[in-house]
């Protein structure tokens, strides 16, 4: 018989069945990052800001909200996954937390990655590249929860770190790769583990996609500039098809985590 860990948390559901915990826990991590940027202990990460960094061409007639409309406008796909994946009124559950946890995680950054695209300011590519990272944290823990059961001091320390692995960024040009790259890589790893021990073939497969999915992400993102060159990746680029890799590794991360989740509260 499987461990039931999926016992009742004990809190109050705010409207649409969303538990404050997760509020508190996504909106309250978002305003200490803000805070943090906003300090200017991070303005020495090094940046790509400006429209020659992508290969989408700007139009002039749009504002600046849409200056590249293809590349701002795919971040509602990570708003409307977000939403899709909520969990419905009334579910209440630690499972049904790290469901609403990662789901409001893709709500908050669709839209900050469209203020990083509208300003071309600093900061804004700064909480970009950050928020990044406790996202695929957040992969690690439900994966650990799925293992260990609930041990909410080592979440929070598993997201602290890497909130902080950050800091990487400041020591060189290209730390924020390297705590993206270790993030990957552990999210791998530990997705792999927990498919050995409870996955099935459904659940190999949507790994096998959302790791390939993983893999156009970087690399289209990677050769933005250099894709360019062939039509069909001039108006819809190289970035703009590595936001479509990332909304869909978000949803092949929802599908096999919310479906090993199940088959531990089912009997064997």
């Amino acid at each position: 018989m499987p461990k039931k860990w999926d016992q009742p948390l004990e809190i109050q559901p705010l409207h649409l069945g969303i538990q404050r915990e997760s509020v508190l826990q996504v909106f309250g991590s978002l305003v200490l990052c803000v805070a943090v940027v906003a300090s200017g202990i991070l303005d020495g990460v090094h940046t790509e800001t400006g429209f020659e960094h992508y290969a989408e061409p700007t139009v002039s007639q749009l504002p600046a909200i849409l200056a590249m409309p293809a590349n701002c406008l795919v971040n509602v796909a990570y708003v409307l996954l977000g939403w899709y994946w909520l969990p419905s009124g009334g579910k209440k559950g630690r499972t049904y937390y790290f469901q609403e946890v990662f789901a409001l995680m893709a709500i908050v950054y669709g839209p900050v990655q469209w203020v990083r695209l509208w300003t071309q300011h600093h900061w804004a590519a700064v909480l970009d590249q950050w928020l990044t990272l406790p996202i695929f944290a957040w992969v690690m823990v439900w994966c650990h929860y799925l293992e260990h059961g609930w041990k909410p001091i080592t979440f929070l320390a598993m997201e602290m770190t890497s909130l902080m692995s950050y800091a990487l960024a400041l020591l060189h040009p290209q730390g924020f790769e390297l705590a993206l790259g270790g993030h990957i890589f552990i999210v791998v790893w530990r997705a792999w583990k927990v498919q050995r021990h409870f996955g099935n073939d459904i659940s190999f497969r949507i790994l096998a996609l959302g790791m390939l999915s993983c893999l156009g992400f970087v690399c289209l993102k990677l050769w933005d500039l250099e894709l360019a060159q062939w039509a069909f990746f001039r108006r819809l680029t190289g970035h703009f098809w590595s936001k479509i890799c990332d909304v869909l590794q978000f949803h092949c991360a929802f599908l096999f985590l919310t479906q090993l989740s199940r088959r531990q509260l089912r009997p064997l």
